[in-house]
């Protein structure tokens, strides 16, 4: 079972300034009312801690790995809730320079596990 929520976005700022932004965890809880912290150390292998707060849905936080960062282009992690295999999300931030002084910004989470339909459903 899969699952892939997207989300895509032009900003009126460069990749670098668009960056700064996303890469300042610290201030997720001003902009971000899905996802309101990130902390570890955001080397690929590291863990992280990722709380989310999902409209009708419990908040919750959990430990993930990233398994991408490469600046000003991409940050992404794989997280688990209870074992892998049951609903395992891989989540990504990903810029492209449209090369006129904007910044496309795709946003999305693949979903996977067989609990991924009872979550669907919310």
């Amino acid at each position: 079972m899969a699952f892939l929520l997207n989300t895509e976005i032009v900003i009126n700022a460069t990749p670098n300034k668009v960056w700064a932004i996303l890469t300042d965890f610290k201030n997720y809880p001003n902009w971000n009312p899905f996802i309101t912290s990130l902390t570890g150390d955001f080397e690929i292998g590291k863990k992280i801690i990722v709380r989310i707060e999902p409209p009708e849905v419990k908040a919750s936080t959990f430990k993930a790995i990233v398994t991408g960062f490469e600046v000003n282009e991409k940050i992404s992690w794989f997280g688990i809730f209870i074992m892998r295999g049951f609903f395992d999300g891989e989540h990504n931030f990903e810029l492209t320079d449209n090369g006129n002084g904007t910044t496309t910004l795709v946003q999305y989470e693949n979903f996977t596990g067989i609990l991924v339909l009872i979550f669907k459903k919310h």
